[in-house]
């Protein structure tokens, strides 16, 4: 997943100039750490220890006035609008503000409690109607608009257009012109939205560390001892030592459901999983459709039928038709490929049980991987060894060394915000340091489920000229060492580790003027280029053979299980993408809406009953955990894991041709995509590398649905400028 974002804030308060203060007492003005620059930590890091929760609240007041005396200095500018005194001077304000929302939202997903969660619904208006005052400054309309109106005259190069194309935009489409009564009611209407999906964020994460599951007995059969010794020290931790507690953190549920040979245990965890939020204290389901409710009044003051026909405008797909017409080619292409799976797996289990089986939702994994093993000798338990993550990370990073020769430096004088967090400088070919990567790997109750990529700190050239480091962070939930083992990863979780890095590549390359424009802040669809790129090194030989090794023998991973890595690679390829399109169909469902929606559940079955596999499980549903579209800023853009994954590998296809760690192609990669951010329209950036516009071909081929030699399908992205 993409880097977690303050989706309350309008893309117009800009992270600028963050570096932060020094502090001690809590609740001390004088003392506050966010109120001056972190002059004393190392590489201007954030001096965790001394942010405490009682300073957030004084320094975003602070920061809210310091930008808003910003704003009107802008604004009573004698001097004509210019790009400089206009459109600079608005990136580079908020650098107060931002100094303390990036390190709280951050710590909201990754650290947070009780506490911080009140205080984020308290901020969560308060900032919602911060920005939506400077989108609606007609004061500062008027400058944006003439400095855009003179456009053609003014000889900017393409990083400077596209910041002023993109602050126009910004405010265009968060009601700068509206008039009367329209604007008030977007100001409401911001407001509430903010509010819903902060709320809804927090639903999922309460809910969450509420179940605690105990098993025993025939319970247990087929659960891996790394799972069974997890749900010992969980249960040991909460005073009841020889017993065994599961909750429903990611590692712990899919495990369960790929592992335990009960079928009433999977069962249970299945429907608990998927009932998640929708009824009792913390459910989702009204808060859902008011999401939806609010979202397309927001459209409908521009002119726009539904939440997608706006949402959609700023991105490579450009509107619905375009969406729906990769979303369908891709259902039509893998659905002959998802059936012949479920019929072998139907057929294998039958013969296994010695009775007809019927493939359940919780069945699926369970039985697949008894194929998988069966099929190709593989266990993924049995690779888990070979997995340390200690070994992985250098693995990962190692990645980057190869292709882009860069290093990694561990270093414990950094401040982490946690016990388990590392910090490493990152170091380039030149031996400088180019930035800060933290690294968060296991579940806790105060963290949210997932994985995910965020930003402490963008990069971007201050007004002194000076290049600000960026500091970044990946976070994900990965199995915890236990008393007898250290963390032993899945393939998957490798994959997962790989996703993440390749978001923080796209952070920490970024060489860009404006931070708003740096690293990540790019079109949601291609967003995801870098991170799914990454992902095709888990099934190449000469990648897996620098790292993997057992974390007792010190032995190297052997040929045949790397083989079995690849060769299974394409098992399940049809399953995989038809649940990927029920999310991305479903999330177009609750964005072409045009009234309110009485009943979610019935919403989510029509919308992914063209690719459901499975019986309908009655009370189960994935909207209200639906966390990327409803309290992330993936609202009509879930698309976009698809949408990448055609860019990702037709990009890999270049590696594939001319060498796994060919430098120039790695060095076009990483000089057109990485280092460039959203300076220029991403077809223009593809294009620039890859020497023409994708196809998706590659995809299908490396899925193993089309033959290489079949002629190129058609193209799923609309021909943009060169």
């Amino acid at each position: 997943m993409k880097k977690l974002t303050a989706a309350i804030m309008a893309s117009t308060i800009m992270l600028m100039n963050q570096n932060s203060a020094a502090a001690a007492t809590p609740g001390t003005s004088a003392d506050n750490p966010f109120f001056t620059e972190y002059t004393t930590t190392v590489l201007g890091t954030i001096p965790f220890s001394r942010v405490h929760n009682s300073d957030y609240e004084p320094a975003v007041d602070r920061g809210i006035k310091l930008q808003n005396q910003e704003i009107d200095a802008i604004v009573n500018n004698p001097d004509k609008p210019t790009f400089l005194n206009t459109i600079v001077a608005l990136e580079r304000s908020g650098a107060d503000l931002n100094r303390v929302l990036s390190t709280f939202y951050p710590l909201l997903s990754a650290d947070s409690d009780d506490e911080l969660m009140e205080i984020s619904m308290r901020l969560s208006s308060k900032l919602s109607d911060h920005s939506t005052s400077i989108t609606l400054n007609q004061g500062l309309w008027k400058r944006i608009k003439s400095v855009y109106d003179k456009r053609a005259s003014l000889n900017l190069n393409p990083e400077d257009e596209m910041l002023l194309q993109r602050t126009y935009d910004s405010f265009a489409r968060s009601g700068a012109g509206l008039e009367g009564q329209q604007r008030e009611e977007y100001r409401r209407l911001a407001s509430k939205l903010s509010d819903l999906t902060t709320k809804f964020g927090q639903n999922v994460l309460k809910e969450l560390n509420t179940y605690e599951i105990w098993l025993s007995g025939d319970e247990l059969a087929g659960l891996p001892t790394s799972v069974l010794e997890a749900a010992a020290l969980s249960a040991k931790e909460k005073g009841r030592e020889g017993e065994y507690r599961f909750t429903l953190a990611q590692p712990t549920y899919m495990a369960v459901m790929k592992y335990a040979d009960s079928p009433a245990v999977r069962e249970r965890f299945y429907r608990l999983y998927n009932s998640r939020n929708t009824k009792g204290e913390y459910s989702n389901m009204e808060i859902m459709s008011d999401i939806a409710d609010t979202r397309r009044q927001i459209a409908a003051l521009f002119g726009k039928e539904t939440y997608a026909d706006y949402g959609l405008e700023k991105t490579m797909a450009e509107n619905t038709a375009n969406v729906y017409a990769l979303l369908n080619r891709l259902a039509e292409a893998y659905r002959p490929a998802q059936q012949r799976e479920f019929a072998e797996i139907t057929e294998f289990a039958s013969k296994a049980t010695g009775a007809p089986v019927k493939l359940n939702a919780w069945d699926y994994s369970y039985w697949a991987n008894k194929l998988k093993e069966a099929k190709y000798k593989y266990d993924e338990e049995a690779l888990r060894p070979y997995f340390e993550l200690n070994n992985v990370i250098d693995g990962v990073f190692g990645l980057a060394t190869r292709l882009y020769g860069v290093t990694f430096r561990q270093n414990p004088d950094i401040e982490v915000y946690h016990p388990d967090v590392r910090a490493f400088e990152v170091i380039d070919p030149e031996q400088k340091v180019m930035g800060v990567i933290y690294t968060d790997f296991y579940p806790r109750e105060t963290k949210r489920p997932g994985a995910w990529m965020t930003n402490f700190r963008e990069e971007y050239i201050d007004a002194d000229g000076d290049t600000v480091l960026p500091h970044v962070s990946i976070v994900m939930n990965f199995t915890k060492p236990t008393d007898t083992k250290p963390s032993l990863l899945t393939p998957y979780e490798v994959e997962t580790f790989l996703h993440e890095f390749g978001h923080a590549l796209h952070g920490l390359f970024a060489s860009t003027n404006y931070a708003s424009l740096s690293g990540t802040n790019v079109y949601r669809d291609f967003v995801e280029l870098p991170s799914q790129f990454n992902e095709n090194y888990l099934t190449e030989k000469e990648f897996l053979d620098g790292f993997a090794r057992h974390y007792q023998t010190g032995e190297p991973i052997p040929s045949e299980l790397v083989e079995k890595i690849i060769d299974t690679s394409r098992f399940g390829a049809g399953y995989a993408c038809l649940r990927q399109l029920a999310f991305g169909l479903t999330d177009m469902a609750w964005h072409t809406t045009t009234t309110h929606v009485d009943d979610p559940a019935e919403l989510e079955r029509r919308a992914t009953e063209s690719v459901a596999m499975f019986d309908e499980v009655e009370g189960c549903m994935f909207s209200p955990q639906f966390s990327h579209i409803f309290a992330g800023g993936y609202a009509a853009g879930y698309y976009s894991y698809k949408w990448a994954e055609v860019l990702d590998a037709d990009a890999f296809s270049m590696f594939k041709r001319n060498g796994l760690f060919d430098k120039k192609t790695a060095d076009s990669f990483r000089t057109n995509i990485l280092m460039r951010g959203g300076t220029e329209h991403p077809m223009t950036l593809y294009k620039r590398f890859r020497g023409q516009e994708p196809t998706i071909d590659a995809l299908l081929q490396r899925d193993g649905i089309q033959p290489e030699e079949q002629p190129s399908m058609p193209q799923p992205v609309p021909t943009k400028k060169d």
